[in-house]
């Protein structure tokens, strides 16, 4: 097994009378490219939120490479290691792509070495343009570009700022055919170096590109285990694909 990266106990997330999160225990490994599913309102960006600091836990632990990030500020959790996208991509679009990335992987330079005029691309900026493959639109304003590769460069983004950990929301929504292929291409590929903690509702995408999937259903872990097992699971079928309704099962062959 893995060593842990991130290990939550008992989380909990009220809203009033609404537990959002409701004692959620979830380890994640080193290296791992773990799926989070669920129906809406299960929980999922709720879980996420914790994580980066942006909603505060009512109860429980989030401990990310030995640190306990209750109490933590956004941009302290940031620069511990953890990098996250959110539903609706964001990026500056009067930019190129190059000026994009260049001015994330800025955020660790030292101060001095921002007055300095650069010549040519920085390794790590240049390496994010291969990996995402925007590489040929290196020098295209980010407004213009489409819906997949905006996406791509937002990865790109947080990749250039060397995270440990990935957290992204629904990185394959909106997408076409071919951009949802390119873009389990990319998490495989950023798996490799990173560990991934992808949110999605797409199954399809999920059968082919997740190794380890964790269920949520009303703020709790319902399930978690292989793609086979969480398939195969009665109360995945049940209550997060909706068995009654027709054509369900197919949906999880």
């Amino acid at each position: 097994m893995s060593e842990t990266l991130l290990e939550i106990r008992g989380l909990e997330v009220a809203f009033g009378g609404f537990r959002a999160l409701d004692g959620v225990d979830l380890t994640i490994g080193k290296g791992e490219l773990r799926f989070l599913i669920g129906p809406n309102g299960a929980g999922k960006t709720t879980l996420i939120d914790v994580i980066t600091g942006l909603t505060k836990p009512t109860a429980g632990s989030v401990r990310f490479g030995g640190h306990d990030l209750a109490g933590r500020k956004e941009h302290e959790i940031v620069r511990l290691g953890v990098g996250r996208t959110f539903q609706t991509s964001v990026v500056f679009e009067e930019l190129t792509v190059l000026e994009n990335l260049d001015l994330a992987a800025s955020f660790r330079r030292p101060l001095w070495s921002l007055l300095r005029r650069r010549r040519g691309v920085p390794e790590e900026v240049a390496a994010a343009l291969e990996t995402t493959g925007l590489a040929p639109l290196a020098g295209r304003r980010a407004g213009v570009l489409s819906h997949g590769q905006r996406q791509w460069l937002e990865i790109g983004m947080l990749i250039v700022q060397r995270p440990t950990l990935l957290l992204l929301d629904e990185p394959v929504a909106g997408m076409a055919q071919d951009e949802r292929e390119r873009t389990g291409e990319l998490l495989t590929d950023i798996a490799r170096d990173h560990t991934v903690v992808v949110v999605e509702h797409d199954m399809d995408f999920l059968r082919r590109y997740a190794s380890r999937v964790t269920v949520l259903h009303e703020g709790k872990v319902l399930t978690e285990g292989s793609v086979e097992q969480v398939r195969a699971d009665p109360r995945v079928q049940e209550i997060y694909l909706g068995r009654a309704r027709e054509g369900a099962e197919d949906a999880v062959r």
